[in-house]
């Protein structure tokens, strides 16, 4: 377990919150404020904690300290009177407090609930039993410890209200379905009584392809170089630790790992939203670093952002202002110092009917669409401006199967008539799928590089998304084509 130095942010607020309540209670500890950061306030507090309770003094700390600090932290509160603050001290690494929405929530309360049944002492939990998306970023082996909670809490007779666009967990996990398109229930059935693909077909309204056919990618050129990259964020945690790889153009590289790796931050750096401290980056022969992003678009860079309502559209505007906002400046689409409008609506129409987004007109706000049509909009207007780079940042996450299948298909085609893509997912069946090489990060490193996808299974991969599996570096280094 790292030392939860190496930690910011909850864990740390967490850590100076028990200690500050066990100086309440023991005045010869010292009285911290929590603040999220570990400075050195807070070394010199659990400093003065080791101290007190025999434990090696050096500021750091270690699972032992952690479990010291939580064991003194309960009689504390007790002694002091103090309400007891709902949190869930898991490990350094996983602390959910009051209020917080969680997928590790789920399993916790499932946990908790098992437990009350065997202790009467332990008091059982209060839920809603409703479980919206619960496994969006949870690995294979937890995932599996989820679904065996949620059958003890079936057997226990809990009714259990699953939602999920992952048809191989719906089909796995429940007994029976409401099918929803547009808004309406299309029927109740026994889980065991329909297939996957009639699932689809009432979901979408049409048969739909599950499983991406793609040829074997035959990888040319590198267009993205990328070398020794570290980046250091606010909290002094290092997010990015010497990353390099390389993207070839008619390939698509995929990145998996358990969300807060490093993902989030690797896309930010490629795409000009942060400076790395150190390493470089190039497009071809170009040095892109502290470009803009409209630079960035110049050059042939698209990007699918993880959280599309905030910076995919604008969703005040129109469907169209949104797919042009990136080209209205082209010759094409100008007269002068006046818009073509008809250049723009003919633009507009045409990408609306080639990525099928269902709409009223051009002209209707795009914030109005499902979560589905309006990742189509962004995907309309990335993909066809041309580019010969596409940062796919969970492209089809919370969006249905038709939407899916739809994406799905268009960044195979694309990379495959030459474009280099760099796809990131949470969804490990989708990685997978779609990626003709792979890298695992942990940590913010690169944990595993594997060349070919064909033959991997989720268990291994969710072995290296948690840690307990790494490559040596010689392995790692082959994602550098040098």
């Amino acid at each position: 377990m790292r030392p939860l130095s190496s930690f910011v942010g909850q864990p740390i607020r967490s850590l100076q919150t028990m200690l500050r309540v066990i100086a309440e209670d023991d005045p010869t500890h010292l009285r911290i404020v929590p603040d999220g950061i570990y400075g050195p306030e807070t070394a010199a507090a659990v400093s003065t904690f080791q101290r007190k309770h025999g434990l090696p003094v050096t500021g750091v700390t270690d699972h032992a300290t952690w479990e010291a600090v939580v064991g003194e932290y309960t009689p504390a509160l007790v002694r002091i009177d103090a309400a007891h603050p709902v949190d869930i001290i898991m490990n350094p690494g996983q602390v959910i407090r009051r209020g917080e929405s969680n997928p590790h929530l789920y399993l916790a309360q499932a946990m908790l609930t098992v437990l009350a049944d065997i202790y009467k002492s332990v008091a059982e939990p209060t839920h809603s039993g409703i479980l919206d998306e619960p496994t969006a970023v949870l690995t294979t082996q937890e995932t599996v410890e989820l679904f065996k909670e949620l059958r003890h809490l079936k057997e226990q007779g809990y009714t259990i209200v699953f939602i999920s666009h992952k048809l191989n967990e719906i089909m796995e996990i429940t007994d029976r379905l409401t099918i929803m398109r547009g808004g309406r229930s299309m029927g109740v059935y026994n889980t065991c009584d329909v297939t996957k693909e009639e699932i689809s077909r009432l979901m979408v309204g049409r048969d739909v392809i599950l499983n991406v056919q793609k040829d074997k990618a035959n990888p040319s050129d590198v267009v993205l170089r990328v070398r020794d990259v570290e980046y250091v964020n606010e909290w002094h945690k290092k997010m990015l630790d010497k990353i390099s790889f390389d993207v070839r153009r008619g390939e698509i590289l995929g990145v998996a790992g358990v969300e807060g790796n490093g993902q989030k931050e690797l896309v930010d750096m490629l795409f000009g939203f942060l400076t790395p401290n150190a390493g470089s980056v190039t497009l071809g022969s170009e040095s892109i670093l502290g470009l803009s992003q409209q630079k960035l678009r110049d050059r042939g860079v698209a990007l699918i952002p993880e959280d599309r309502m905030l910076y995919g559209i604008a969703g005040s505007a129109s469907i169209e202002e949104n797919l042009i906002s990136d080209r209205s400046a082209e010759k094409r689409l100008n007269h002068g110092p006046l818009f073509n409008m008809k250049a723009i609506h003919d633009e507009a129409d045409k990408l609306i009917e080639d990525y099928a987004v269902l709409c009223k007109s051009r002209k209707q706000q795009v914030g109005m669409l499902s979560g589905g049509n309006i990742q189509k909009v962004v995907v309309a207007r990335e993909f066809s401006g041309n580019p010969v780079l596409i940062l796919a940042d969970q492209p089809t996450r919370g969006i249905d199967v038709g939407a899916t299948e739809f994406i799905r298909k268009k960044l195979v085609e694309l990379s495959r008539s030459g474009i280099a893509v760099l796809l990131i997912s949470a969804d490990l069946a989708e990685v997978m799928e779609l990626s003709d090489s792979l890298i695992v990060m942990h940590g913010g490193k690169i944990a595993a590089y594997f060349e070919d996808t064909s033959t991997l299974t989720d268990d291994v991969m969710g072995e290296y998304m948690l840690g307990l599996k790494t490559q040596s570096e010689e392995e790692i280094r082959r994602v550098c084509h040098d």
